[in-house]
């Protein structure tokens, strides 16, 4: 109960600072469609010399606390809307005064960016380790078909290390896919990606903002020991029916959306948003894309019969997903939202893979009218269900369901801000895996997690300091993590902010996959072991059954000038404890998991350029991680030592109609396990009976060297380039044509190769596309 106890202390705390003094808040929209301006600019003057700053939320929330009985003006500018301004009266102690603001657009072209907005929210955020962007800077890096998604645009980011193009998967900064969080409203989402590697479930003119904590992640979030990505839809337009279509040779998609009731006088409105997208790349890809499918992606092997031409590229995938938002006049809303996502992958005799993944729920933000205490809450439920069939015959199925409730509570007091939470996160289970050997693993599992937490952050001159504690009660281990976390920020002057931040993780979640894997689509989720587990050393029992790690970073921002901005970030990771599936083992008797630990530590420098019409954006990331399984110390597979991202876009033409992007990655070879030689496996299914040895054959195995991940596969570089033409009609409607070269250069990145036959397969070859989308 110690979790609760600190909360309503909180509460009380905050509730008493609360009615101390008077408070003007409020909201910015834009005037033309209902959306909130984020990262808005909010001034508040007084005729005592006060002059407060503030930038909205992504709700466009903004709050100014502590104010005396007086009159004052507020100011509300962002760029590409005409500034205005208020006088507001404070006529007695402890008013709350609300102020609903619109902004108006003010023809600027918004290809011309002002990064002022960005650089205030940096002086005024701790921000360490965290990158915020919105569908519109999604849609300005080149992408593969010349449909933008987040999946290829998380690739840029610094720390961020993908695995490749088929069934690729992210490593942020030395964490594996199963140890990064991924938030939709709210809902933790299990397998944000197709097979294909190159589009996810979301569709990208729906996301409002996404943040990425690559390490460092104050106390809000949680469950997870390496990363966070948490992405927040937009409501539909709250006073006009309009949507998009697009088709490209890889998928068509569309998006609707509109009000139900639309936006009065109050600011009270009803509006819908639905997008659905599906794949077309396997009837298409066998016309257009034979080439890449022949000599690039499988390896068919000599018995079989099928050609490239019979199955394409077999990338089958459908998501939709829907929503409905009610908004209030003081800024308050409810969102109601569900979605279906699946994905097919097959190969004819080789492999066929499915999932699905179900859910919905409600999210909600309540602007108290007698109080400056803001409260959000999430309430869903999902389902994620794989399957996995190989032509040896073996099952692999897993089953997630999830259910979480969640309530956040965050007091707006001047210079200080205060938040405070729990949630409740139910995981039920169903997971079966037969190994090579024939061993069997089922887990039929439902446990719970109980979550509490609170946080502060003070201002003090040019001191920023935000410390927070997480508290978190694993029921099926009956374990409770106590688990600080620090973040801080100092201004050292207008233009050049010093930080740092760390804390401590846990998470009780497990993947199939392990830091071996070179090629896995199958990844399947259970619960950690609720038995004793053993550390490396394989004699020490463990002190509990979760996986643990410590973070801490430290990173300097300079603005050089108005256009140019760098970052620069060191970090480290200590994995104490990881869990794995003891795939291997040999006998029914042998340990369902191993545990191991590991490391990962470096560094990345990023700079960004935006000048009118031009936006330039480089990376660079140094890396180091390591395993320790008790046997040996050795690279993970994802082990990238250099990683260097280029991209950029230049606006030209009459009206700014044509826009030329290009991406660069290179990237410096993975780790592989080298090959020894070759070895019969005889057939022992006869036992007791041996087999002739003369005459009875058995598989050919493969003898790895005993230096695990001792060798390195090629360097990967690849050139983006894009080409896009806006035609506009009218005020409402534009016409958009991208012509798009995927890897333009051709180059062969190697994907895997084939120990048995030697066979290398490569990643997508050079892949020319032509798209549009309609707006209307």
């Amino acid at each position: 109960m110690r979790p609760y106890l600190l909360l309503t202390l909180l509460s009380i705390f905050t509730t008493a600072l609360s009615a101390q003094s008077a408070i003007i808040r409020g909201n910015v929209y834009d005037n033309d469609n209902g959306d909130p301006i984020a990262f808005g600019t909010v001034q508040l003057t007084g005729a005592d010399g006060l002059n407060k700053g503030a930038n909205t939320n992504i709700d466009g929330f903004f709050s100014f606390a502590n104010l005396q009985v007086g009159d004052y003006k507020l100011i509300a500018s962002y760029i590409g809307y005409e500034t205005i301004e208020f006088d507001i009266n404070i006529a007695v102690e402890n008013e709350i005064e609300y102020k609903r603001i619109t902004l108006l657009p003010s023809g600027v072209s918004l290809s011309t960016v002002d990064v002022s907005a960005r650089r205030e929210q940096a002086r005024s955020d701790v921000a360490v380790s965290k990158v915020t962007f919105s569908s519109d800077e999604i849609m300005s890096v080149p992408s593969t078909g010349g449909e933008p998604d987040i999946a290829q645009y998380l690739t840029v980011l610094p720390g961020v290390v993908s695995s490749g193009d088929q069934g690729g998967q992210l490593y942020i900064r030395g964490g594996s896919p199963v140890q990064n969080k991924l938030l939709l409203d709210g809902m933790t989402i299990y397998n944000p990606f197709h097979s294909i590697g190159l589009f996810s479930v979301f569709e990208t003119e729906a996301i409002r903002s996404a943040d990425v904590y690559t390490g460092g992640f104050n106390a809000e979030h949680g469950g997870r020991i390496s990363a966070i990505v948490d992405i927040k839809t937009r409501e539909g337009d709250k006073k006009q029916f309009g949507g998009l279509v697009s088709a490209s040779p890889f998928q068509a998609k569309v998006l609707a959306e509109g009000p139900i009731k639309k936006l009065n006088d109050s600011g009270s409105s009803i509006s819908f948003l639905l997008t659905a997208k599906r794949s077309l790349l396997p009837e298409t890809s066998k016309a257009i894309y034979e080439y890449a499918v022949q000599d690039n992606f499988f390896n068919l092997g000599d018995s079989s019969n099928l050609t490239a031409g019979d199955i394409g590229l077999p990338y089958n995938y459908q998501d939709i997903y829907g929503k409905v938002s009610l908004v209030g006049g003081n800024g308050s809303k409810l969102n109601l939202f569900g979605f279906n996502f699946t994905d097919d992958f097959e190969v004819p005799a080789i492999a066929s893979l499915a999932w699905t993944n179900n859910g919905g729920g409600a999210s909600f933000n309540i602007v108290p009218a007698s109080s400056n205490v803001v409260i959000n809450g999430v309430i869903s439920a999902s389902t994620y269900d794989v399957s996995l069939a190989e032509r040896d015959g073996a099952p692999r199925s897993s089953t997630v369901a999830n259910y979480t409730a969640r309530l956040d509570f965050t007091y707006f007091g001047g210079n200080n801000e205060i938040s405070y939470g729990f949630d409740y996160n139910g995981v039920n289970t169903n997971f079966t895996f037969v190994n090579p050997l024939g061993i069997t693993f089922l887990q039929e599992d439902f446990t719970t997690e109980l979550n509490g937490y609170g946080k502060y952050k003070g201002t003090f001159g040019k001191l920023i300091v935000e410390p927070g504690l997480r508290m978190q009660y694993y029921a099926s281990q009956n374990t409770f993590s106590l688990e600080p976390r620090l973040g801080l920020k100092f201004n050292a002057t207008d233009n050049i902010r010093l930080k740092a931040a760390g804390g401590l993780y846990s998470q009780n979640l497990i993947s199939t996959q392990n830091d071996l894997d070179i090629v896995n689509f199958f990844t399947g989720f259970l619960v950690g072991p609720e038995g004793t587990i053993f550390e490396p050393d394989g004699e020490t029992a463990a002190s509990d059954n979760l996986q643990k790690a410590a973070h801490a970073i430290v990173g300097i921002e300079v603005d050089a000038n108005e256009k140019l901005t760098f970052n620069l970030e060191g970090y480290y990771k200590g994995f104490n404890q990881l869990i794995e599936l003891n795939r291997n083992k040999l006998r029914a008797t042998d340990p369902n998991f191993v545990t191991l630990d590991g490391v990962a530590y470096g560094g990345d420098i990023s700079g960004e350029y935006r000048s009118g019409r031009v936006f330039l954006a480089a990376n660079y990331s140094l890396g180091f991680v390591t395993r320790d399984d008790g046997e040996q110390e050795y690279p993970t597979s994802f082990d990238r030592r250099h990683n260097v991202n280029a991209y950029g876009t230049y606006v030209f033409g009459g009206d700014n109609a044509w826009e030329f992007g290009f991406r660069f990655n290179f990237g410096s070879a993975f780790p592989f396990t080298q090959t020894l030689g070759f070895i019969e496996e005889p057939d022992l299914t006869t036992a007791p009976v041996l087999p002739n040895i003369l005459t009875g054959n058995g598989d050919l195995g493969v003898l790895l060297s005993p230096d695990r991940n001792g060798g390195r596969l090629s360097d990967f570089h690849r050139l983006d380039l894009s080409l896009q033409r806006t035609f506009e009609f009218g005020t409402d409607s534009r016409l958009e044509v991208t012509a798009s070269v995927t890897n333009a250069y051709n180059r062969e990145n190697i994907f895997y190769v084939d120990r048995i036959t030697n066979s290398r397969v490569n990643q997508l070859p050079i892949l020319p596309s032509l798209s549009g989308t309609f707006y209307w």
